[in-house]
């Protein structure tokens, strides 16, 4: 069970890194990076996977990406 203060991790689908990459127009080296030992990722994650992190404040939901790497 997550913790109640962790933000949410989700490993996101090929078609939706895709989509990522193309909004931004940058490549999957470009994203900031996430460990795989990392305690926040989710069961399964492996390296080359991006990550959605979600963080909510007062001012809403904010989405940060990242790549997982050894």
């Amino acid at each position: 069970m997550p913790h109640i203060l962790q933000p949410k991790h989700a490993i996101l689908k090929s078609q939706e890194v895709e989509k990522l990459l193309t909004k931004y127009n940058i490549s999957l080296t470009q994203l900031p990076k996430i460990h795989l030992e990392d305690p926040a990722l989710p069961s399964g994650a492996s390296v080359g996977d991006v990550i959605k992190i979600e963080r909510k404040d007062d001012s809403g939901t904010h989405e940060y990406f990242r790549v997982v790497v050894i």
